[in-house]
């Protein structure tokens, strides 16, 4: 399965704005240079995260972007369909029956197995993404990134 670079924009975003004081907000523009992407185009995937209740935006001269709940509430697997959604990247179109391998509709009354072996592994991908906060990832990094990136978002490091 491959994801559009958009999911790892946004869950490195999700995961910078959770290293910071909670009632802190950063603009999109901030977020952008802090990972020198494309601001516009950042600015419209981060809407994704506000409407799916992950980011809260404000405006104003003090606007920006924060987490909307606390950090241990938000799963990657929220990020990641926030973006991507929740359908199963395989689709089974039933090959099975058609051209000279062609299988009898007898033969096809159960679910293809194949089908069933990706839906499975679908499950556990969405089972561990859910499974996965992102306090959890905050647990994982050094202690010294949270402060190190406060002083590199507001331009003093």
């Amino acid at each position: 399965m491959k994801l559009p670079v958009s999911t790892e924009w946004l869950l490195h975003c999700a995961t910078t704005l959770a290293q910071l004081d909670p009632a802190a907000t950063t603009s999109a523009a901030q977020l952008a240079q802090y990972y020198d992407l494309p601001a516009a185009y950042l600015a419209k995937q981060l809407q994704a995260l506000v409407k799916a209740g992950v980011l809260t935006a404000t405006t104003g001269p003090r606007g920006g972007f924060r987490l909307a709940r606390q950090a241990a509430e938000i799963t990657l697997l929220e990020i990641v369909e926030a973006v991507d959604g929740a359908a199963s990247p395989y689709e089974c179109r039933e090959i099975r029956q058609q051209g000279r391998g062609a299988l009898s509709p007898e033969e096809c009354r159960d679910t293809c197995v194949l089908a069933a072996k990706m839906a499975e592994a679908h499950q556990a991908w969405r089972q561990s993404l859910a499974g996965c906060s992102l306090a959890d990832i905050l647990a994982a990094l050094p202690p010294s990134a949270p402060s190190r990136t406060r002083r590199r978002l507001a331009g003093t490091a």
